[in-house]
């Protein structure tokens, strides 16, 4: 903690609302430790049952890409044809694929 800094640390929460669905960003906590995080988040963002597990994540620790590199980063990517799937037939029956 930045010793000007009054807030806490910053944790983003993301719930999972229901096993085998993907977790999603609920928002954003201050706590001093990940006990008190999940504490925090679980009171915060869960108090009616909405999910049922919560991740936590130091938002310190999260690397974003830098949007003045879209051009590298998100260029097109026709050049890589094993990121189409057009070279094989769906087996029929195949859902969730």
């Amino acid at each position: 903690m930045n010793k000007h800094d009054t807030q806490l640390d910053l944790w983003e929460v993301f719930i999972q609302s229901r096993a085998g669905l993907p977790y999603m960003h609920a928002g954003s906590i201050h706590a001093s430790d990940a006990e008190m995080a999940m504490q925090n988040a679980r009171d915060t963002y869960t108090r009616r049952g909405e999910g049922t597990s919560i991740w936590l994540v130091p938002s310190n620790c999260i690397k974003a890409s830098d949007p003045s590199d879209n051009d590298m980063m998100f260029d097109p990517s026709n050049d890589k044809i094993y990121r189409h799937p057009t070279f094989y037939v769906m087996p029929e029956g195949a859902t969730h694929i």
